[in-house]
């Protein structure tokens, strides 16, 4: 695919107007609970790239689906996005207390309280696919199937099992891939993958491209986020810098050096390149966005 020019940084923009607007209304529909409310509120729409949901909306565009129809489920990905950030940074998991520049939600509001947000940002996400009006029964079916999947025991949730039981061990860099193919980069996969299924004619062809190229983008971005872990401000990624360090978790900079770890950086983009050069300028975003994660600084 030839390079075009692309303004990424307006494009993330664009997104996160639309996708953030329709959160503040499916989060303000009625709640038992005020306080509950209040804390999904401030986990969900207290900042974020929103790089999931700009994923799921650039995969509609580049196999002529529809970005209308992609709204809710790119809604849905950023739910569970959430809602896994609240159980991470719990005091039983990794025990952080500042995210995205502000306290975490356990520290904000309790610990308790957190908990039940990240349950309440979990199931509404599937209560939004359920619902999405301009989409099939069968469209439906297959993207609730394709969440759950990336987003439970055998994807994102299995990768923080392994994470957590990896601290303090010394793992190889297949072992260490295998992690975060399910932690971080399963639910980046089913970010493209909803997007895609918005057309439902998609050819088997085009839908294998962009498995790869979300494969390879999934590692991609948690190499970057063991460089900035690293070479980060604290004030400039929204969180504490040297913090996997700190608690002896394995990164790619601890088994590679830096040095690798950032060739390895530069051998997954070109992954990503090449999984779309046979796409036209649609796909423009989605290599604009694969270019955006590798040289993002927070």
């Amino acid at each position: 695919m030839a390079q075009q020019t692309f303004a990424i940084e307006d494009y993330l923009e664009q997104c996160r107007k639309q996708v953030d607007a329709e959160l503040d209304r499916s989060i303000s529909a009625a709640s038992a609970s005020e306080r509950l409310q209040a804390a999904m509120r401030y986990s969900v729409l207290g900042g974020g790239k929103r790089i999931r949901p700009a994923l799921c909306l650039a995969a509609a565009r580049a196999v002529a689906g529809s970005e209308t129809a992609a709204t809710l489920p790119a809604c849905a990905l950023e739910l569970v996005h959430a809602y896994s950030l609240i159980h991470d940074d719990l005091p039983a998991m990794d025990d952080d207390d500042l995210r995205r520049g502000r306290p975490t939600t356990h520290i904000a509001f309790d610990e308790a309280t957190a908990i039940l947000a990240g349950d309440a940002l979990q199931t509404l996400a599937f209560r939004l696919l359920s619902d999405a009006p301009s989409l099939s029964d069968n469209q439906r079916i297959a993207m609730i199937r394709t969440l759950a999947d990336a987003s439970g025991h055998s994807g994102m949730v299995g990768g923080q099992a392994i994470d957590l039981e990896s601290v303090g061990r010394q793992l190889t860099v297949a072992q260490l891939e295998t992690m975060h193919r399910h932690k971080t980069g399963a639910l980046i996969e089913a970010s493209v993958r909803l997007g895609a299924l918005t057309n439902p004619e998609i050819t088997r062809d085009r839908t294998e491209a962009l498995a790869r190229f979300a494969s390879a983008l999934g590692l991609a971005f948690q190499v970057q986020d063991d460089l900035l872990d690293i070479e980060g401000d604290t004030e400039v990624i929204g969180k504490r810098q040297g913090s996997d360090a700190a608690r002896e978790k394995p990164t790619y900079p601890a088994l590679l050096g830096l040095d690798g770890a950032r060739q390895r950086l530069s051998d997954l983009l070109g992954q990503c390149h090449q999984a779309l050069e046979d796409f036209g300028p649609e796909a423009g975003p989605l290599i604009a966005m694969a270019d955006y994660v590798v040289a993002r600084t927070h």
